[in-house]
């Protein structure tokens, strides 16, 4: 047993705390940023053609900013049928963001082949998620479902220079929308198959001359995509969410200092979302299910319950004509219980009863110059968060209740100062320059145990047997983000760039380390303090990104174009991995232990389309339209270095996970005057090539290429009161794998290994696991609107 002290005092996080608590404050975004964007939407034609973004922190036409984004209007997420954050991965060009495996509301992120698909606490996101300017430090609860959203915003690339941190894949911006100046009342409702039943109510007032209040509550409820056969009172892939926003905004359009203060709330408490078998039982012989949404899982202690809030307030000052204050802080909280069946049968084979919460207290400040020539801003930023993972781990053993209980805690106490200017040197020539220096600091808890029983938090009272490993380190890193573009507008409607830009994701330790499996390198007989330290830690990992651009516009603005060519190079890669350890010297792989190395090395070349046209403006009366918009990605990532557990060098065998080489979209859009409003009918076809789950290739869960097809016909009355939409997504009903599991022996190259027997052979549990999870099936649903 090993122990590692530390005292870790953190003033800052106390007074921050207790600031936030007395403010009452709420997550928002950044008020001046969202009215000027609100006000030049607005401005823009019905079609949507101009976008305005704020991905370098300042309001700015879409095609003018020298970074690959993909924008997407409250309009046309609502056309596209998309009812969460999920739903736009299918038209973002080498962009991946699914419900990570086992849950129902955590996020798995991946873009340009950077991200984390394991979510236990100790691993950063390499996809920063930001919900109205405020980033969310863990992917629990980030499956944001989409109501009363102004756009998202998808910036692909390293984003460490103005986000910071963790966003060396990219970031995704969820905007909500502003209060109306005037009452409003609106009311949605959705039905569908599967029992889909959503409803969303919004309601807002002033309060005086500058004051606005609102409110948002949505029911979001659907019935099982399958059954869980081995407990009938529970569903398969349900859903059953609580969510509300509140909001009260001072100031603000056309006022000097703008003060927005929101809250968010949102339960989870859907049914435990388990895996289909691939391969029979290797002990039990449970055959392999025909439905792929039904599962046998048995574990359903403790009940799936997912519960996540926020408070923040941003604020916006105008100090000057030129110059602007804004100060965004917040606090966040989600706790999610969750029982994970890895085998997905009725008998402890290996099962794992989970607790994962999470809490962050965050401060920035902005200071905004906007001259004639020069533009930009500096910034600090400041977060304080803790996140506890605990588990127990129950295993198919000859003693009855035998658990290998496990809890990681991680302290994270990290700030940052940040510059970003461009100076237009004509009209047309413009240089951007930029950097972020950032000290992040670690601290780690690691406590491995074995008992009798189900832990305390699972409502167990358990003999404790043994404490096999004890764990505390800390650790501090630095890293300086630099940015650098230079744009040239030949005229007005055309945008070339170059740029470079670099990230970083912080180090740690792995949560689910033991500390006696650390190899004794020096093979002395004893585990140093060292070799522990170094078997449990992991470095951070940094890429650096080069990109070449060109944004047209022809036509004025009916087709528009963005064509961009990257390279990157991604080092000091971290490589989450789980294994069967035996723990007690018998043989049998009793427990299970996280090991994570900065054994990689790769580099990244790509390409990404983005493009959209209206064609027959006004050919069936007035506002009548034709419209196609289609992207297209392509990515060949390959590792250069992959160091195997045998100090190998594997890259040739390895995989970049959760990245297809190959995506791409169409919309086709029509719209014409009907029944006193505006009809609008839109079909999208998109493409994923193959994808593997892991770097190491599966042959059961590596999912070949396919491609969806969904539709939609909506009717909006001429003043936008009324609203009625047929969704069909996923119509061909396509059955598609997007995470899973897999505890089996194989070769380097993944080819599963067999006894003489010709059986597979089983790396944790005895009956094998080979579990996958599958995306949606085709649904259809109707919604309905009005608005007072």
């Amino acid at each position: 047993m090993t122990s590692f002290g530390f005292t870790r005092i953190s003033p800052a996080r106390t007074a921050l705390a207790l600031g936030v608590a007395a403010a009452a404050l709420t997550a928002a975004p950044s008020a001046a940023l969202a009215q000027d964007a609100q006000e030049e939407l607005e401005a823009t034609s019905a079609e949507g053609n101009v976008i305005v973004v704020t991905a370098r922190r300042r309001a700015e036409n879409l095609q003018d900013v020298p970074i690959s984004i993909s924008a997407f209007s409250a309009e046309r997420l609502e056309n596209q049928g998309a009812l969460d954050l999920t739903d736009i991965s299918q038209i973002t060009p080498n962009t991946t963001l699914e419900t990570s495996r086992g849950t129902n509301s955590t996020l798995t992120a991946f873009i340009r082949g950077v991200g984390q698909q394991d979510p236990v606490s100790g691993f950063e996101a390499g996809v920063g998620i930001y919900l109205d300017d405020v980033y969310l430090n863990r992917p629990q609860a980030a499956v944001l479902d989409i109501y009363e959203v102004e756009r998202i915003e998808v910036l692909r690339g390293p984003q460490g220079t103005l986000y910071g941190r963790n966003t060396i894949g990219g970031a995704v911006k969820y905007v909500t929308k502003m209060l109306p100046q005037e009452f409003s009342l609106k009311l949605r409702g959705s039905y569908g198959t599967f029992n889909q039943a959503d409803g969303v109510v919004s309601v807002s007032a002033p309060i005086g001359d500058i004051v606005r209040a609102g409110a948002s509550f949505a029911r979001l409820s659907r019935g099982g995509f399958g059954d869980n056969l081995a407990i009938p009172d529970l569903e398969n892939y349900n859903k059953d969410v609580y969510a509300g926003r509140g909001t009260l905004e001072i100031g603000g359009y056309g006022a000097p200092v703008m003060i927005r203060i929101s809250g968010d709330y949102t339960r989870d408490k859907s049914d435990p979302r388990n895996g289909h078998r691939l391969i029979p039982g290797l002990l039990s012989g449970a055959p392999v299910l025909r439905n792929v949404f039904d599962t046998r899982a048995g574990l359903n202690d403790p009940k799936q319950d997912v519960e996540a809030y926020g408070l923040a307030m941003n604020i916006s000052a105008d100090l000057t004509d030129t110059l602007t204050f804004r100060s965004i802080s917040a606090w966040r909280k989600d706790d999610s219980f969750t029982p994970i069946d890895f085998d997905a049968l009725p008998a402890i084979d290996v099962d794992v009863p989970a607790l994962y919460r999470n809490e962050q207290v965050s401060q920035e400040f902005q200071l905004l110059y906007e001259g004639s020539r020069l533009k930009g801003l500096v910034g600090f930023y400041y977060l304080d968060a803790k996140s506890t993972t605990t588990f127990d781990v129950l295993l198919f053993t000859t003693v009855n209740n035998l658990n290998a209980f496990t809890a990681g805690d991680v302290r994270t106490d990290t700030w940052s100062v940040f510059g970003d200017f461009t100076y237009d040197f004509s009209d047309q020539f413009a240089v951007s320059l930029g950097g972020r220096y950032t000290v992040d600091k670690r601290n780690s808890t690691i406590l491995r145990q074995t008992k009798l029983g189900r832990s305390a938090e699972f409502g167990g009272t358990p003999i404790i047997l043994a404490t096999t490993s004890t764990f505390e380190g800390d650790a501090r890193f630095t890293d300086f983000n630099p940015r650098a573009s230079v744009s040239f507008k030949p005229n007005r409607d055309h945008l070339l760039f170059a740029s470079y830009s670099q990230g970083f994701k912080g180090g740690g330790f792995d949560p689910r380390g033991l500390s006696t499996a650390a190899p004794d390198l020096n093979r002395d007989g004893v585990r140093s303090r060292e070799e522990i330290f170094d078997f449990l830690s992991f470095e951070p990992e940094t890429v650096d990104s080069y990109e070449l651009g060109w944004k047209g516009s022809f036509a004025d603005n009916a087709i528009n174009i963005a064509i961009t060519g990257f390279y990157a190079d991604y080092t000091n890669v971290q490589v989450p991995g789980s294994a069967g350890f035996d723990s007690n010297g018998d043989g049998v792989n009793d427990t299970f232990i996280g090991i994570t190395t900065n054994a990689a090395k790769a580099e990244f070349k790509g390409l990404e389309f983005e493009g959209n046209a209206v064609f027959a403006r006004d050919f069936a009366g007035s506002g009548s339209f034709v419209s196609l918009n289609g992207t297209l990605g392509y990515i060949d990532g390959k590792y250069k270095q992959f160091i195997d557990a045998r100090g190998i060098d594997v890259a040739d065998l390895r995989r970049i996970q959760n990245t297809p080489k190959w995506t791409s979209s169409g919309t086709l859009t029509g719209a014409l005057p009907a029944f006193s409003g505006m009809l609008t009918a839109s079909t999208t076809l998109s493409y994923r090539s193959k994808v593997f789950q892991f770097e190491v290739p599966s042959p059961f869960l590596d999912q070949n290429g396919f491609v969806l097809w969904d539709a939609a016909l909506i009717w909006r009355d001429q003043d936008d009161r009324f609203s009625f939409g047929i969704n069909a997504k996923n119509i061909l009903d396509k059955q598609y794998i997007v995470s899973g599991y897999q505890f089996l022996s194989v070769a380097p190259d993944g080819t599963p290994l067999r006894n003489a027997a010709g059986g597979l052979i089983p790396t944790l549990g005895r009956e094998g696991i080979a579990t996958a999870f599958y995306g949606n099936p085709r649904q259809v649903f109707v919604t309905a609107g009005v608005k007072f």
